[in-house]
């Protein structure tokens, strides 16, 4: 085994290092191949959540009659930028049904690789957005950075600059930032530093096959400089050797200096939406082992969400998370802003949103239909294709139990599940699934008759990946375009279905048939 020099504190471990050399040297990739999760904080039913929530506080704003300043959304870490989509989405659909006169907003990307950032800029979904002039981009170090450098105005924001008052997104982002770790045993402190072992073989590869191969140990150190007075975050640690024993406590120390820094842009406060695994509740922290690490690619801890809560508190913040306890993703919001309390719909947005049935309930039950679609019929499917807003993983979950049940479809739910198709693509962001969705989608459509849609669908698919399933989606063209009386572009595809495959029946049966 190589050790990695000695032992270190936690959070200047070198796996610090190889997270952020992760994430750099794979851009994009990193979620598009699904190594790194970004389903469950990017569907469109949390994305929905988040609009609401940040529509309540545009609301909130005009009342106050501060409705003609630039309200600044800025997400940290946007990752593969789903969310962003998403949350544009239906923050402009709401905005379109209100038909009141709210702030204007700019919705800024950030994150730590500059590829991330080009990718976003040139992705088809984005477009309409940019022109519209209410998305923008920035590449952010959470580590070390104090302003932001806008790629599409051009402009720079600094301390100060913002009147209203700053709007942060972070999902899966204090998890996967440096943390320190401390253990709590008989009342004093400890840190825990630590050593990492790598295999001879793994300690030149990519820092994803490092980071699952290293071997980790700790050594605890006195850190009476926790209990000093002149340290930052001294009531937490005395509330944390009051209340805990033989407990390891991850302190978000770098995650509560980024939320410092970017409340520095605006003279106004802050919200912050958060969502991650971590607890809020002192309970949680209670004789608590060593950290898990979890792997995909990169790694990912808990959040500290009491240290962030108790810590915000203390300076003047009110705190929102769920009564209920969590399952696998923890959504919070706070309010770091004079008088709280006035931003009614703000806090009711959450309650509506979060408290009483949220994102992280929504992943349960979809968990749990996704393993139960061939017992549901057809106004099920549809009823929870809409609670999750028409997302199109459960299309592709779901979509052979719809083939199954349209046969007997009555004309309105065949019209629903057009309307559900035509949603799921009008707030669609290209993803690695595009062609498959597409071509699903027209499948649905071509048996319920509806060959113009249908065609049109087909045709996006074979737009999106000329490879996929190409046989069956010609073949399927040639059908449209055979109803459609289109009769030389059905025998084109016809013959493109039998150059692939000669012996495909039922294409040589519809050219038999246009001669």
């Amino acid at each position: 085994m190589k050790k990695e020099g000695q032992y270190v504190r936690f959070s200047e471990a070198p796996v610090w290092d190889w997270q952020r050399a992760y994430y750099e040297q794979m851009g994009l990739e990193a979620w598009e191949n699904r190594q790194v999760p970004q389903y469950i904080t990017s569907n469109p039913f949390i994305a929905t959540a988040y609009a609401e929530m940040i529509f309540g506080f545009l609301q909130d704003l005009a009342i106050k009659g501060e409705q003609h300043e630039m309200v600044t959304i800025v997400e940290l870490g946007a990752g593969v930028g789903r969310l962003a989509h998403q949350v544009l989405n239906k923050l402009c659909a709401l905005n379109e049904i209100a038909g009141t006169e709210l702030p204007p907003f700019r919705y800024v990307m950030t994150d730590l690789a500059m590829e991330n950032v080009m990718g976003w800029k040139e992705h088809p979904s984005m477009q309409a957005y940019i022109e519209q002039g209410i998305l923008d981009f920035a590449r952010f170090d959470a580590m070390h950075d104090t302003e932001l450098n806008l790629v599409m105005s051009q402009k720079t924001l600094r301390q100060g600059d913002l009147k209203q008052p700053l709007l942060l997104i972070a999902n899966y982002f204090f998890d996967s930032i440096p943390q320190d770790l401390i253990y709590i045993g008989e009342g004093k402190v400890f840190e825990c530093d630590l050593l990492v072992e790598l295999p001879q073989h793994v300690a030149e590869q990519k820092p994803a096959d490092i980071l699952e191969n290293m071997t980790l140990q700790y050594n605890y150190r006195p850190a009476p400089e926790y209990m000093e007075e002149t340290y930052p975050y001294s009531e937490l640690i005395s509330l944390y050797r009051a209340e805990l024993e033989d407990s390891h406590i991850l302190l978000p120390s770098t995650g509560l200096g980024c939320l410092e820094r970017l409340s520095k842009l605006s003279r106004s406060g802050y919200v912050l939406i958060t969502a991650d695994k971590g607890d809020h509740r002192l309970e949680y922290w209670k004789y608590a082992e060593p950290p898990e690490f979890a792997f995909h690619g990169s790694f990912s801890l808990s959040a500290n969400y009491h240290a962030i809560k108790v810590v915000l508190e203390q300076q003047g913040a009110s705190t929102y998370f769920t009564a209920h306890h969590y399952k696998d993703l923890n959504v919070g919001m706070i309010l770091m802003l004079d008088e709280p309390i006035r931003y009614v719909n703000t806090r009711l947005a959450y309650h509506r949103f979060v408290e009483r049935f949220g994102p992280d309930d929504f992943f349960s039950l979809k968990e749990w239909a996704d393993l139960k679609v061939e017992q549901m019929d057809l106004r099920q499917l549809l009823a929870f294709w809409r609670l999750g807003n028409y997302d199109a993983e459960f299309l592709l979950v779901a979509s052979a139990q719809f083939h199954n049940l349209l046969p007997d479809a009555s004309d309105e739910e065949m019209l629903d599940l057009q309307a559900g198709i035509r949603m799921m693509w009008s707030s669609y962001y290209a993803m690695e699934h595009q062609a498959q969705a597409a071509f699903l989608s027209g499948q649905l459509l071509l048996e319920m008759f509806m060959y113009e849609e249908a065609k049109m669908f087909l045709e996006k698919s074979l737009t999106a990946d000329p490879n996929t399933q190409q046989a069956a989606v010609l073949y399927d063209l040639a059908v449209c375009c055979y109803e459609l009386e289109l009769e030389q572009e059905a025998r084109i595809y016809a013959l493109r279905v039998l150059e692939i495959d000669p012996d495909h029946e039922e294409a040589k049966a519809l050219l038999d048939g246009l001669e």
